[in-house]
């Protein structure tokens, strides 16, 4: 979709979208480095959350993403909430969605949870046989189209409802060493002094044929 990016400018202007939301999608396209349909959505949700929570910008918030695709990136361009933070987390439950909250000593605190409404979706056929991954809609294609109708639709596609987050609090830890790779890693990681990098879930093999250790 790289080629339409010349196009977004006018699509939005078209659809009178606010400066600021401009800068939103204009530093997440720059981030996601091209305009998926689900970052574009994913910058009205996120903008939606904020003004539904009553956050003012800069506050310090916490994100729950219910999925790995594309809406991450929003939470993380506009509202500085990274995994490397710890303010957010992403639970892939394929559903496009995402929760935020302000940072609370309780065991569960006040949250706004956005999400594509299925039952919103019909005026909005492209939005819909793209979120439905319909066989016969081709992106590339349509790719244009897509995206005028997102900026069309807006915030008109999305639901919201208010939900009581569960506060994780911060874990106290200590390092243990696996007894296979000898690096440290936190003890509860460890399964019978194996790393969980060593064990089952390992993603790489090593290179026999070179040094092991530079």
């Amino acid at each position: 979709m790289s080629e339409i990016g010349s196009e977004i400018q006018s699509l939005m202007d078209a659809h009178a979208i606010s400066p600021r939301l401009q800068d939103y999608f204009k530093r997440c396209i720059e981030f996601h480095t091209y305009p998926a349909p689900g970052l574009l959505i994913g910058v009205f949700m996120v903008d939606y959350a904020v003004e539904e929570l009553g956050a003012t910008p800069g506050e310090k918030l916490y994100s729950v993403c219910e999925t790995q695709k594309c809406a991450p990136d929003p939470l993380q361009v506009i509202l500085h909430c990274t995994s490397g933070n710890h303010r957010l987390r992403i639970i892939p439950m394929g559903r496009f969605a995402l929760t935020l909250n302000r940072p609370s000593t309780e065991p569960f605190t006040d949250g706004i949870r956005i999400f594509i409404d299925p039952g919103k979706l019909e005026k909005c056929p492209l939005i819909k046989a793209w979120f439905s991954n319909d066989p016969a809609f081709n992106q590339r294609a349509k790719a244009v189209p897509l995206i005028d109708e997102i900026f069309r639709a807006g915030r008109d596609i999305l639901s919201t409802e208010k939900v009581r987050v569960k506060v994780t609090p911060k874990q106290q830890w200590q390092s243990g060493k696996c007894r296979v790779c000898g690096e440290l890693v936190p003890s509860d990681l460890l399964d019978k002094g194996v790393c969980i990098g060593c064990g089952p879930n390992a993603y790489y093999q090593k290179d026999l044929s070179s040094s092991q250790r530079q």
